[in-house]
């Protein structure tokens, strides 16, 4: 984490554990929802999880373990802001030196496979 982040207290308030059972019923109840109202149309019926869902996780980024989880992606973004990202030229080369190695280790195992092949075939008559 950042140093500039602070501790927070580690006990859940009753209004944090409020939040997190509400985030849950509304996850169950799009499910629920799913499977009570099968006689909607597919499109609509299917809805109902996604809204649930969207809505639990609405609720959710309202606790303390939301704002962690913000805070941890947004400090994700800041890094991946610093990476060196290779060029379409390297990316290329490394791919066909990937594929030639493939093949060639590919080949080599095949032969071995064939001399294995050979040598219980003889022992065997």
């Amino acid at each position: 984490m950042n140093s500039k982040t602070e501790q927070t207290q580690s006990g859940a308030s009753p209004a944090d554990m409020a939040r997190y059972a509400l985030a849950v019923a509304l996850a169950l109840a799009g499910l629920v929802g799913f499977y009570w109202f099968s006689e909607w149309p597919g499109p609509l019926r299917g809805l109902l999880p996604v809204v649930g869902i969207v809505a639990a996780v609405a609720v959710a980024a309202f606790t303390p373990f939301g704002f962690q989880a913000r805070e941890f992606l947004s400090e994700a973004r800041f890094e991946l802001r610093k990476v060196v990202w290779p060029t379409r030229d390297e990316t290329l080369k490394g791919t066909a030196l990937i594929l030639v190695v493939v093949a060639i280790i590919s080949l080599l195992l095949a032969f071995f496979d064939l001399i294995i092949q050979a040598g219980v075939s003889w022992l065997l008559g």
